[in-house]
């Protein structure tokens, strides 16, 4: 990954920032922080719900948790992001000077604005005596004179909350429009009175509130008053890369699994940008997450990156002997479909099956009146082939050789050749051009590949080009007054990956006949 100049980038460091910064750093992984300096809880003096920091000012908890992951090795600095790139290797992150930053991935941990109801004097006390949580301030206005400036029916819980912190509660609906019945009697029934003409202006004295003025005129007192804005989430620069998307009651957000993982394979979020109504301990816990949950992503990519690294030193068949090694079985045990369906309605001849594995599509040739034969380079693979073909009483013949250079005699009505991959040096081309030369006059060649890497295959995928019908046809460089082309296509696939998640693969399917 010597591409990437950082392990991890995080965006924001408010309290899920600098959560899984933390996390980042103490894991020892290259961290950057940037950070546009304005969290959104800045208007408020004090902290509260916040176990141990119980009415801490936000900036104290915020410049001590900076001082934190600063002694973990990980890079703040003040910066102001325009734009995020991903690639199946990095992320690269396009600041507003113009300059740019790369990792291996990035957590977005933005936050939110709260765009107020445009009520004179509302925006300029927001934080001090216009709220929004009552969890966070109700027990600082408690038994006092309170409002609710209702602004959308979603605010409706806002209001009968805030009847637990005080009985003396009014609630004005003329910015949202007609109350409903229902909601008019469940708030009546607890006493909260109810004012329908729209306020025009908040009133009071520096950053407290004395009461409001209507617009027929008429003052009315209030000690502190609650309301929600619009929730805007800080993620445009986002925008064009098309991440799944969540609707929730305060809009489209972001949408996240349990780690805070988005729809991009190297993007996490966590705090307020995906969950508008968590507070500083849930943003805290949901950036330590998502940061865990980066580090672990990037361990078991430097143990792919490694294995395959280490790979690359051995010769093609010890390599494949310890991958075969590895698990009891490497494969389904089924016959690769695109083989079955180009196969099935031809005569039963002589078979050769490049490449063979663990046997399945030899099993099932010979299953189909074929005289079969499977060649591979490893032999536990051609071990496990033999030990199948015998449970289910099968004829078909097993040799353990090299792919280049076939010990199997002869020639054949039909040679396939299904995912003949390899992330060490191995003659491709040419085995499968030798392949060609086994071809009997009348005979087809099969060869099935992958013409891409499926969805969940480590960044590069052992290095290996993978090549499209035409090309993979052009790459065998067959002479057409002496071939036909029956199949050069791609035909997509449902799979299940690892995760137990569908996706689909994209094969390339080649069938060529000899004259």
């Amino acid at each position: 990954m010597e591409t990437a100049q950082w392990d991890a980038i995080v965006i924001g460091a408010g309290a899920a920032g600098l959560s899984a910064a933390q996390m980042l750093g103490r894991s020892r992984r290259r961290t950057l922080v940037l950070d546009a300096g304005a969290p959104r809880n800045r208007f408020a003096a004090h902290m509260h719900g916040v176990l141990g920091h119980d009415g801490v000012a936000p900036g104290d908890l915020l410049a001590h948790g900076r001082a934190e992951v600063e002694a973990y090795g990980v890079e703040l600095r003040t910066a102001s992001v325009a734009r995020v790139d991903d690639t199946p290797t990095r992320v690269e992150v396009t600041l507003a000077d113009g300059t740019s930053e790369t990792a291996r991935a990035l957590v977005v941990a933005t936050g939110i604005s709260d765009d107020l109801p445009d009520i004179p004097g509302l925006a300029e006390r927001w934080g001090s005596a216009v709220l929004h949580c009552p969890y966070c301030h109700g027990w600082e206005v408690r038994d006092r004179r309170l409002g609710v400036v209702l602004v959308s029916p979603r605010q409706l819980h806002q209001a009968e909350l805030v009847r637990q912190w005080s009985d003396d509660v009014v609630v004005f609906t003329g910015a949202m429009g007609t109350l409903e019945p229902d909601a008019a009697r469940r708030l009546r029934a607890r006493g909260v009175e109810i004012i329908s003409e729209p306020v025009v202006e908040v009133l009071g004295d520096d950053r407290e509130v004395s009461g409001v003025r209507l617009a027929d005129g008429q003052v009315v007192e209030i000690d502190a008053i609650f309301t929600m804005g619009e929730a805007r989430p800080h993620d445009t620069f986002l925008a064009h890369l098309g991440l799944d998307r969540a609707d929730t009651p305060f809009g489209a957000f972001l949408a996240v699994d349990a780690t805070g993982k988005t729809s991009a394979e190297r993007i996490w979020a966590a705090g307020n940008v995906v969950s508008p109504t968590a507070n500083v301990p849930l943003s805290m816990g949901a950036g330590a997450m998502a940061g865990a949950a980066v580090n672990g992503a990037l361990v078991q990519e430097d143990f792919a990156l490694a294995c395959e690294e280490a790979g690359a030193d051995l010769a093609p068949d010890a390599y494949w002997d310890h991958r075969y090694a590895d698990a009891e079985r490497m494969w389904s045990g089924r016959p690769n479909r695109a083989v079955v369906d180009a196969v099935s309605q031809l005569p039963p001849g002589r078979a050769l099956d490049l490449g063979c594995g663990e046997g399945a599509d030899t099993i099932w040739l010979a299953q189909r009146g074929w005289d079969a034969t499977g060649v591979d380079i490893s032999a536990i693979a051609i071990a496990r082939a033999q030990t199948a073909a015998d449970a289910e009483s099968v004829s078909a013949r097993f040799l353990a050789t090299d792919l280049s250079d076939t010990d199997a005699a002869g020639e054949y009505d039909l040679v396939t050749a299904s995912f003949f991959h390899s992330p060490v040096a191995l003659d491709r081309t040419g085995a499968l051009k030798r392949a060609a030369q086994r071809v009997a006059s009348g005979g087809r060649l099969l060869i099935v590949s992958h013409a891409g890497p499926p969805p969940w295959a480590p960044p590069g995928h052992g290095g290996h080009v993978f090549l499209t019908a035409p090309e993979e046809l052009a790459s065998l460089e067959l002479s057409l007054d002496e071939w036909t082309v029956e199949i050069a296509e791609t035909r997509s696939r449902e799979v299940v990956a690892p995760d137990g998640a569908p996706a689909m693969i994209d094969d390339a399917v080649v069938m060529v006949r000899r004259r």
